[in-house]
């Protein structure tokens, strides 16, 4: 897909890999950009058109598709993440939480606009998931789980998204410098690195793009003797 005359949707997009979306998406030459977000004042980018966006509430998602009916490019990249493990205090309301955006958030989205996306001629997804759906420790134990769940929708999206001729493409990365990361002491990508390897995937038709060096080389080591994700920190 191209995004030459494109209609954007993105979800959380007033800051960070969300806010880095929408500057590509316009210099890319996208038709019109929707910069959704909880709080549509905090959306101060010059080109985009501001909407109320919380992904986990079905009534802001039904209001967005009955205002956007020209979507032809969905970003779910709306995220939280908590630091804990599964079984840390408080674990399992953490996990709940970050699955009602993380996983819930994205399939909501997807849904309802797929429909939108079909009568535009099928159009595209993008799913923003993370190195951690692949390989967890305990430090990001239960958001680890909700990016591993939403990998493993979006690889079902993929397919029932197919017929209709809508393009799912996978965006898998390591720590990036964003708000979300600021409490975190490792090597991180910019957002404009990440979302300008991202949309280069998606205009090469490509279904899965590893946006950084480090998932490239988690990937690799998934098949290993043992499998990365099995050797301790």
């Amino acid at each position: 897909m191209k995004l030459q005359n494109a209609t954007v949707f993105i979800t959380g997009a007033n800051r960070g890999i969300g806010l880095a979306f929408a500057r590509a998406a316009l210099a890319r030459g996208a038709r019109k950009v929707y910069a959704g977000s909880r709080d549509p004042s905090k959306v101060t980018l010059a080109g985009v058109e501001a909407v109320r966006m919380d992904v986990t509430s079905d009534a802001d998602v039904a209001q967005a598709v009955k205002r956007c009916g020209d979507v032809t490019l969905l970003i779910n990249n709306a995220g939280i993440a908590t630091f804990g493990g599964a079984l840390a205090d408080g674990g399992l309301e953490s996990a709940r939480r970050q699955l009602e955006t993380n996983f819930f958030g994205m399939l909501r989205l997807t849904r309802d606009f797929a429909p939108v996306l079909a009568a535009n001629g099928g159009g595209a997804v993008i799913n923003v998931l993370s190195v951690a759906s692949w390989i967890n420790r305990p430090m990001l134990g239960t958001y680890g789980a909700s990016k591993s769940a939403a990998w493993g929708l979006t690889n079902s999206l993929r397919h029932e998204l197919r017929e209709q001729k809508t393009q799912v493409l996978a965006m898998h990365m390591g720590f990036v410098d964003t708000d979300l990361t600021s409490g975190i002491d490792m090597a991180k990508s910019t957002p404009d690195e990440v979302v300008a390897r991202t949309l280069d995937a998606l205009e090469a038709g490509e279904e899965e793009v590893l946006a950084d060096a480090i998932t490239q080389q988690v990937k690799q080591g998934l098949s290993s003797t043992p499998g990365v994700y099995l050797v301790p920190a």
